[in-house]
């Protein structure tokens, strides 16, 4: 664990790489619940296909940065 440890406190500009991977998970969960609402609303018509694979990949990128936080306590 003590190379995943290694790369969440990677420093990339100032901050390091767990700081972004969780940015990232956040505004793909964002994006995740946009989708149903926009469709709802009529705004846009987005296939619900779309909608699965964001949640999934909303999910893997947040077991990842789980993973990497709780790297430094193993």
């Amino acid at each position: 664990m003590m190379w995943i440890n290694n790369l969440a406190y990677t420093y990339i500009g100032n901050y390091p790489l767990i700081m972004y991977v969780g940015i990232l998970t956040y505004l793909l969960l964002l994006a995740t619940a946009f989708i149903p609402m926009a469709n709802r609303r009529g705004w846009t018509r987005i296939p619900l296909k779309f909608h699965f694979r964001l949640a999934y990949t909303t999910g893997i990128l947040a077991t990842i940065h789980a993973l990497m936080g709780m790297s430094g306590y193993f």
